[in-house]
């Protein structure tokens, strides 16, 4: 018999595209707009990113995602905050390296996915030594979504950590659409994205061209 987990996890790990979604990068529009967009556009898993602001803003927002991603059968990730993450009723958390541990957040979310940031070879052989769902590798190219950003990894170092993931895995970090094909290539089977989907002028019809290529 299938458990909550398994199917959560099942259903993550063939989700093709994760977009990432952060209000200060949704040009102007209602993040839920933005969601509703893409859910509509066949997204399966969606993780709402709030990095600034009260928390009762944050709920109120994970709310609304919830209320949106439950009807559309996708999965909602929320970043960093296990709190919010089980006041809304999320299906997960993604936590940086900074952020709670991954065993703290599993004895809270049992039946959640439990995803965790790595940025070289050390981080992502640390993570995988807890009881994790996931883990996103990046950034893989240049990116002006974070406040210090890092050194690009690159194609290259992307294709010799690839075989030493053992659990489904994102990789994020200045991807465009036009990135798809090399990624896939040196292993990726899970794309986060970012302003590549949340700016565009029309976010579901990127998406689906995205999903034809992860999936096709």
């Amino acid at each position: 018999m299938t458990t909550l987990r398994q199917d959560r996890e099942r259903r993550f790990a063939a989700a093709g595209v994760y977009p990432v979604i952060t209000p200060e990068f949704c040009g102007g529009r209602d993040p839920v707009w933005v969601a509703g967009e893409l859910v509509a556009a066949g997204a399966r898993v969606i993780q709402l990113r709030v990095k600034s602001g009260p928390d009762r803003a944050f709920l109120e927002l994970a709310l609304r995602f919830r209320e949106l991603t439950a009807a559309h059968g996708c999965l909602l990730i929320v970043n960093d905050r296990a709190d919010l993450a089980l006041l809304c009723g999320a299906d997960g958390v993604h936590a940086g390296q900074d952020d709670l541990p991954p065993d703290r957040l599993r004895g809270l979310l049992p039946d959640g996915i439990i995803g965790v940031s790595t940025h070289d070879r050390d981080e992502l052989l640390a993570a995988q030594a807890h009881d994790l769902s996931t883990l996103n590798l990046g950034p893989i190219y240049a990116t002006a979504t974070k406040v210090n950003p890092m050194a690009p990894l690159g194609i290259g170092t992307l294709r010799e950590l690839a075989p030493l993931i053992r659990v489904p895995f994102s990789v994020m970090g200045g991807i465009k659409e036009r990135h798809l094909p090399e990624l896939r290539d040196a292993g990726a089977r899970l794309v986060a994205m970012v302003t590549e989907l949340t700016q565009a002028d029309h976010p579901g019809e990127v998406l689906a061209r995205m999903l034809a290529v992860m999936l096709g």
